[in-house]
C-alpha cells in the first residue's frame, strides 16, 4: 500500500533494456506516477541542462560533475547508470600515421567537447595508461560531422593546455585535410562510418584491449546516470529510495530475462551469441553485471572525479560522495 500521494513525474530517457521495466509501467515507483518521454539524449542533455523541463532526466556524467563543482545543487543525482562504454574504440586515426597509442604524444587532437564524458576517459587513458601529458597536446574543439558545436559547461583549463575551437569546421573534415592526427568522440566520423579507408580505429581489436583493462583496473566507464530536480527531492525526500529500487527491480528483471532458460539468453534481443557477451558482461565487472550504488562503482567514480579534477572539466576535487544523497550511498550494492 502506498504511504504518500502519487506524485506525477516525467522521467526523459532513450530506451535501454535495463531500464524497460520502469519505463514501461511494468515495475510501478511507489509513490509516483512515472510518464516516460524518450528522447535523443543529446537532446534530453540540452533541454535539461539549460531548462530542467522535466522532473527526472537521463544526464551527462561530465556535466553533472562540473555543475557539482560550481556550488549547483539544482540536480541530485541517482547512483544509476544507464550509459556505460569503454572508449578505447573512440579514437580514430588517419591510417599509417598513428600506430600505437603512445604516438598520440605532441599530435593534434579533436574532441566535440572538453566536458563531454567519453573524453573525459579518453584523456584519462591518454595520461594514465599512456603517459601522454595534456599539455603536450594540441587540442581543437568542434562537431564530429557538422560544424558549429561549442563547449556548453565553463571550464578551468590546466596551466599549459591549449584548447582552439574551430565553429566553421567539422572534425571530420579537419581530419581528412590532415589539419588534426585524431578525433576522440563518442560519435564516429562520417569517413569512418562510410568506409573511408584514409581512417581508421586507433585499436584494430578494441574489446581485447577494453577487457584487459577492466580486469587490471575494475574501470568500466560511467557515461550517464539519472538526477531529478533539487526541488521535487525537497518537497518530496523518500521520493528517491523509492527510485532507486524501482531502477534496480528493473535492471534485476533484465539480467534474469537475458540469463533465462537452460541455453542462455537465446532470442530475447536481436543479436546472437548474447549468452558469450553476458559471461564476457559479468567478468568485466567481476559479479553482478551493470551494478548501480555508489560502493560497487566506486573504483569507477574515484577514477572519473580525479580526472574531470586533472583536465579542468570541474572548478575544484568533488569527492564521490557528494555526487549522490546520503540516503542512497549505503544501501544500494548490486
Amino acid at each position: 500500500m502506498m504511504t504518500h500521494t502519487a506524485v506525477d513525474l516525467t522521467l526523459a530517457m532513450a530506451y535501454y533494456e535495463h531500464a524497460a521495466g520502469l519505463t514501461s509501467g511494468r515495475v510501478p515507483v511507489e509513490g509516483a506516477r512515472v510518464r516516460w518521454l524518450e528522447l535523443p539524449v543529446e537532446e534530453i542533455f540540452h533541454r535539461f541542462y539549460e531548462y530542467r523541463e522535466w522532473e527526472l532526466s537521463e544526464m551527462s556524467m561530465g556535466k553533472y560533475i562540473a555543475q557539482v563543482s560550481q556550488g549547483d545543487d539544482s540536480m541530485v543525482g541517482l547512483p544509476v547508470f544507464p550509459s556505460r562504454v569503454f572508449r578505447h574504440s573512440a579514437f580514430y586515426v588517419r591510417a599509417g600515421e598513428i600506430t600505437a597509442p603512445e604516438r598520440l604524444r605532441g599530435r593534434r587532437l579533436g574532441i566535440p567537447e572538453w566536458a563531454q564524458t567519453a573524453a573525459v576517459y579518453m584523456r584519462g587513458l591518454l595520461t594514465q595508461e599512456w603517459g601522454i601529458p595534456l599539455e603536450e597536446v594540441r587540442w581543437f574543439q568542434a562537431g564530429v560531422n557538422q560544424p558549429g558545436r561549442r563547449e556548453h559547461v565553463r571550464l578551468a583549463l590546466p596551466p599549459g593546455v591549449e584548447l582552439t575551437p574551430v565553429p566553421g569546421r567539422s572534425l571530420n573534415d579537419m581530419l581528412l585535410a590532415g589539419d588534426i592526427d585524431a578525433v576522440l568522440s563518442a560519435h564516429p566520423p562520417e569517413a569512418f562510418k562510410s568506409g573511408d579507408p584514409r581512417v581508421r580505429r586507433l585499436f584494430p581489436d578494441p574489446p581485447a584491449v577494453e577487457e584487459e583493462y577492466a580486469r587490471r583496473t575494475g574501470i568500466v566507464p560511467i557515461m550517464h546516470l539519472v538526477v531529478v530536480r533539487r526541488d521535487v527531492v525537497d518537497r518530496h525526500p523518500w521520493l528517491v529510495g523509492n527510485l532507486m529500487t524501482a531502477f534496480e527491480e528493473a535492471r534485476s528483471r533484465s539480467v534474469a530475462r537475458l540469463a533465462a532458460g537452460p541455453a542462455g539468453p537465446g532470442s530475447r534481443v536481436p543479436l546472437l551469441w548474447t549468452d558469450e557477451a553476458l559471461a564476457r558482461t559479468r567478468a568485466a565487472f567481476g559479479g553482478e553485471p551493470w551494478p548501480y550504488g555508489v560502493d560497487a562503482n566506486r573504483t569507477t567514480l574515484e577514477a572519473f572525479a580525479r580526472w574531470a579534477d586533472e583536465q579542468g572539466v570541474t572548478h575544484r576535487r568533488v569527492e564521490v560522495d557528494e555526487l549522490f544523497p546520503a540516503s542512497v550511498r549505503t544501501r544500494y550494492r548490486i
